[in-house]
């Protein structure tokens, strides 16, 4: 009962909060389908319950909130629906659309017991949010701006954002480094969560790295192994795919699932369904650039073997030509020689019999110049004999002259004869030494 006062009546909070109670539990008799955001989930593993924080949001601001309950049970079979209509399970952030009770505890407060949960209208609002993304990234021209990039012709370095230890990123690695013709990729790992809503900062995050160091590599691969299409709507989100289709250079995907193609997979430069397929579209460029190569190397070889041959060819034929063709000069300069010995031989004969006849004819003329010449000379020799015969002083001796000498000296003057200068006459026979007692000149002019 209430306390009262003079001018006062006085309720405990126990009575205002049994009032309440009464209240709400005369007013909400029914269940109720409503709509809101689960803020967080708040589910506790240990026992199974989840104490959901529900939300209502305008133009990004919150204007309602309130707690729930969700016992384990419900939970179990509303998460088995979830996974099976729209592969993902209940999570922080999904608008629902739920059925609960309205109840009121005077030591817990208000709060909503969720009963079910339509995974069909929370699937709309799903697809709602990635036609939004869409949309918006073709009104800001951003959604072929990935796929427009060049990629390299042969793409070896990799950037790629996955998880260590997902068996998508070791099918990945298996196939690319155990490719058959030996291509050589060079991978870093970028770790990231790529499931859930962390998932969308942690991409971003290591797209963010790598574009630091993005002179580095050819590609970025978002590889996400295994779990089918279950946690695939944070790829629908628009701050991720917005990283991607701004992305410098292109972003390859391969999450692991085969239908519905989500936003981040649409605008990226090439999504493959699997890792592995991804790892066969990276072999197939380097066989698009190697097998050109390979058959131009081929062609080049087959060309130059066959220029080559051709070549040996032709020059097999000049050898023979010029064979043929030495051996018929040969002959032919051999025979030319043949008969120019003959005709050297001949006129050889013919000049040596002229030069021999003439060699006579000259021979006998020199005899008789020789003859003749050797007669005169002797006749002019015995001529120049008797000369000097007649001219030898013993002859002139002979004849009566004499020579006086003075000191040795011929005596041709008596000009300079001194008196008692000894003189000394040369005779035929004999000589005579006298004095000069007188001498005198005679002038013969």
């Amino acid at each position: 009962m209430p306390e009262k006062l003079p001018d006062k009546i006085i309720f405990s909070l126990g009575e205002v909060a049994k009032s309440i109670q009464r209240t709400i539990a005369e007013r909400y008799k029914q269940v109720y389908w409503i709509k809101a955001e689960i803020n967080k989930l708040n589910h506790y593993t240990h026992s199974g319950h989840c104490y959901p924080e529900l939300v209502e949001k305008k133009a990004g601001k919150v204007v309602a909130e309130m707690r729930s309950v969700l016992w384990s049970g419900d939970y179990q079979r509303i998460n088995r629906r979830f996974m099976e209509m729209i592969r993902e399970p209940l999570k922080n952030g999904i608008t629902v659309l739920f059925q609960a009770t309205i109840s009121y505890d005077p030591l817990y407060g208000l709060s909503l017991r969720i009963l079910d949960i339509d995974p069909a209208y929370s699937l709309g609002e799903l697809e709602r949010e990635k036609l939004e993304s869409l949309n918006r990234l073709k009104r800001e021209g951003l959604f072929y701006a990935n796929k427009q990039l060049p990629l390299a012709a042969v793409p070896k370095r990799l950037a790629v954002i996955s998880v260590e230890t997902s068996k998508g990123y070791s099918d990945f690695l298996k196939i690319l480094n155990g490719n058959p013709w030996g291509y050589q990729f060079e991978q870093t790992l970028f770790p990231a969560l790529l499931q859930g809503d962390k998932s969308i900062p942690s991409i971003i995050n290591q797209l963010a790295n790598v574009a630091q160091r993005v002179g580095e590599y050819d590609v970025v691969a978002i590889i996400r192994g295994g779990g089918g299409e279950v946690g695939l709507s944070s790829y629908n989100n628009y701050l991720l795919a917005s990283a991607i289709a701004r992305f410098p250079i292109p972003v390859l995907t391969g999450i692991g699932h085969s239908t519905n193609e989500t936003v981040s997979e649409m605008v990226a430069y090439k999504n493959a369904i699997t890792p592995s397929e991804l790892a066969d579209f990276l072999i197939q460029r380097f066989h698009q650039f190697a097998v050109p190569i390979e058959q131009a190397q081929e062609t080049i070889i087959r060309k130059t073997r066959e220029l080559l041959l051709a070549q040996q060819n032709t020059l097999n034929e000049h050898v023979r030509y010029f064979r043929l063709h030495s051996i018929h000069l040969l002959s032919q300069q051999q025979k030319a020689l043949g008969h120019h010995f003959i005709r050297l031989t001949i006129a050889s004969t013919s000049r040596l019999r002229q030069g021999t006849q003439t060699l006579l004819h000259t021979q006998t003329a020199l005899h008789a110049v020789v003859l003749g010449a050797v007669k005169d000379n002797r006749t002019q020799l015995t001529a120049m004999e008797k000369s000097v015969k007649l001219l030898d002083p013993q002859q002139v001796l002979n004849r009566g002259y004499s020579i006086t000498r003075i000191n040795g000296q011929a005596l041709k003057s008596a000009e300079h004869v001194k008196n008692g200068a000894i003189l000394e006459t040369l005779l035929a026979s004999g000589q005579i030494t006298s004095t000069v007692t007188q001498s005198s000149t005679t002038n013969h002019e």
